[in-house]
């Protein structure tokens, strides 16, 4: 199956590059911002730092560099960087909301800013309510990467390939291939809920295996399926390929991080790497769920039904109603 020629979309009428790259930034910060977060759980630095929203009585601006030392400076680099992925997402937002025709893209801008508002709320209530223990840890981890996931969806609906109108694909598993992208991306985000629960509480870990079982099954499927049935796509080729990277690397992670917490078998030079192990787990789960996301939003913009099925569909729906 061949692409189709194309034409310009008249759906977004202007090309603002700029913009696009102002998203990929931010989409990029999300992703060092979830880093370190990740450094500041599992060095255990998360209430290091005693007040909020300022850091011992300083505008947090305004902090000493010479005394961000030991988990102190886990968790002020946390603050800034937060600060920094913050201002980012207001900008964009501002000027998807002045410059973008599409009324998606503007509202998208706004959950956006709402989003990044309310993360910075819940980290901060995280501190000052220690009483609440480990759930608002855990919101704030879930909220951080659906918002690095709404992040990545601007970034690509305002790329140039979403400013052209795209080359369908006439398939007949077209509806198949869309559910099965869509499922996947779920059971990524649901996987990550379980692994923040996980992390935080110690527990759901049948959960988290069972999930990472229907992730790695569901995966290969689509793999399966798009690189047997849609090899000349490369819209779909090139991000399924990176998930069955990601995948592999993040079983290989996910069995090290196992390893280092839940059993009593000595590991090499034991204080990095077991920091290092969940740190770059959980960076891995935010990239395999972007890439995810890409794929879901590709699969949907560029399949569409064979004629004869469509109108069989068609005409099917017209009877039954």
């Amino acid at each position: 199956m061949s692409d189709h020629g194309h034409a310009p979309s008249a759906s977004r009428e202007t090309d603002t590059p700029w913009i696009h790259r102002l998203a990929l930034l931010t989409s990029a910060s999300t992703v060092g911002l979830i880093f370190v977060g990740g450094l500041v759980t599992n060095t255990g630095s998360g209430l290091a730092v005693p007040d909020w929203p300022t850091t011992f009585g300083y505008n947090m601006f305004l902090y000493p560099w010479s005394k961000m030392v030991g988990g102190i400076f886990y968790e002020h680099s946390h603050r800034l960087i937060g600060s920094i992925v913050g201002l980012l997402t207001l900008i964009l937002a501002l000027l998807l909301w002045f410059k973008e025709p599409s009324r998606l893209l503007r509202w998208l801008g706004a959950v956006a800013v709402v989003a990044v508002v309310l993360q910075g709320i819940l980290g901060g209530l995280r501190v000052v309510l220690v009483s609440a223990g480990d759930g608002l840890a855990i919101l704030h981890g879930c909220l951080a990467q659906a918002f690095f996931a709404l992040t990545v969806t601007l970034a690509l609906l305002t790329s140039r390939e979403w400013n052209q109108k795209p080359k369908k694909i006439a398939i007949p598993d077209a509806g198949a291939l869309k559910r099965l992208c869509l499922l996947i991306t779920g059971f990524v985000y649901v996987q990550i809920i379980f692994g923040a629960m996980l992390t935080h509480s110690g527990s759901l870990l049948q959960a988290h295996l069972l999930f990472a079982a229907l992730i790695s099954i569901h995966v290969s499927l689509l793999a399966v399926r798009i690189l047997r049935y849609h090899s000349d796509q490369s819209k779909l080729v090139r991000p399924v390929t990176i998930l069955l990277g990601l995948l592999g690397a993040q079983i290989l992670l996910g069995v090290g991080s196992y390893v280092a917490r839940f059993t009593s078998l000595v590991i090499p030079h034991a204080p990095l790497i077991g920091l290092a192990l969940p740190t770059t787990h959980r960076v891995t789960g935010a990239l395999m769920l972007a890439t995810c996301i890409v794929l879901t939003l590709r699969a949907y913009r560029l399949s569409t039904l064979p004629e004869g099925v469509a109108s069989h569909r068609f005409v099917a729906e017209q009877v039954r109603a």
